[in-house]
This record gives structure tokens, sequence and C-alpha cells, in this order.
């Protein structure tokens, strides 16, 4: 594997070795030794291109660090917004979004895509069969709206994500948790009517739980913020 890709989101880092659009190992790393853990990355293979998005910026004296270890360097953040408009994406577009438009245009050429990444936020995002994004939404993610409900009010416990939801809450513990979950599927399925026709594509942490409560037909690619920072990786090498 000749490159090496990393997303640094809100709560957790995820890296992969990838040779073109082939992904190796992949890594999960939560903690505050972002920059010492992708360095342990890198100390048996130098890296041809490493590719890192981070949702936060990258300080200049980390930059140096990680030039270090690589042939190439690629960062994408707020700041670094260059690579974003290489691929005709709007600057504001966080890379892990960014990312996700990419890897579907690649693996979805020619049609139309909703894109749904199940985070700490749930963002949802459109693009059209020439793959030109068309913009998107972000809303609380499922376990940010457990948090939420529980800290914003005096009475209503901290849940868990449960297996199974009643279609109507019959106790309090059930009132939450139909109400969060029904409230995130009759969200998405309100996206889905916005583009009828489009491929509907589910990542992201909860992705499976909620494609399986889904009647429409989904395409599940757990990988594919990563899928996308390799497709930047390949063609920083082409």
């Amino acid at each position: 594997m000749a490159n090496l890709v990393v997303d640094i989101g809100n709560t957790a880092l995820k890296a992969a070795w990838t040779d073109s659009m082939t992904l190796g190992k992949t890594f999960r790393y939560q903690g505050e030794m972002i920059f010492d853990f992708i360095v342990s990355l890198t100390e048996k293979n130098r890296p041809e291109v490493l590719v890192v998005s981070s949702v936060s910026e990258i300080s200049d004296k980390d930059r140096t660090r990680l030039e270090k270890e690589c042939e190439n360097l690629v960062i994408v953040d707020r700041k670094r917004t260059e690579t974003l408009k290489r691929y005709g994406l709007p600057a504001w577009l966080t890379p892990d979004r960014a990312a996700s438009v990419l890897a579907s245009r690649y693996l979805f050429k020619g049609k139309g895509c909703t894109i749904v990444d199940f985070g700490t936020t749930m963002t949802i995002d459109f693009t059209d069969c020439d793959g030109n994004y068309l913009g998107g939404n972000i809303s609380p993610g499922c376990r940010t709206r457990f948090k939420s409900i529980n800290r914003y009010s005096r009475s209503l416990p901290l849940l868990d994500t449960p297996d199974s939801v009643e279609r109507i809450g019959t106790s309090l513990v059930s009132s939450v948790e139909s109400g969060i979950i029904s409230g995130i599927i009759f969200e998405i399925k309100g996206y889905f009517d916005i583009f009828p026709d489009n491929i509907v594509v589910f990542t992201g942490g909860d992705a499976i739980y909620f494609a399986k409560r889904m009647k429409n037909s989904i395409f599940v690619v757990c990988n594919l913020v990563l899928m996308g920072l390799a497709l930047i990786a390949d063609g920083y090498v082409k």
C-alpha cells in the first residue's frame, strides 16, 4: 500500500493504507495524541502521499511534522480548501462530506446521489447525474440526540440506541427511543422525496442500523470518506 489517508472527525480518527482505490487495513483512534498516532502509522512504511482531512484547522507546527513523514502531504481543513476547489466543490464544505461526495461520484458514475452520513452530526448531501454538488443539510446525529434530550431536560434519562423500537412509545423510555429513532427515519424519508430518482448512500457509524429500518433500496458504504480521500491521493500521484 503506497498511500496513507486519515480522516480526523469530531469524535474519532479513521485511517487506512491505500493503493489507488483499494483500501488496506483500517485504523481507528480516539484520544488527544492524534498526530503521535498518525506518525506511529508511518514508522515502518513511508507513504508516497499522505492525505489528512480534518474538521478543525491543523496548525503549521503539526503540518511541518507530518511533512517529514511522507513524500507528499495533502491537507484538507477549514483553512486549506484548494483541493476542494480543484474537484469543483465549495470551500465551505467540510472535508469529510467532500470526500463522501467524491467517492459517490466514483462509485455511482452517471447517477445522482443522496448521501447520508450518520456520525456525531447527521449530514445529507446531494449530487446530480453529472456529479455536480447541489448542496446539503446538517442536523444532530443519533447519539447526539440521545445525549441532548437528557442534558436539556430534568426528567428524561440518557439511553443507548435500542435494538428494537416501538412505533408509538408506551413508556417514558420507549417514548424517547421511538421519538428519536422514528424522527430520524421520517427526516431521512423526507429527503428521499426531494430527489426520488437518486441513488441513496448511507455511511457512518449508524448506517447499517438505519438501512435495516428503511424500505428503500440503500447502498451502505462504511468507508465512504476514506475512499474519497484515496481518490484524492491517487489523483495527486497521477
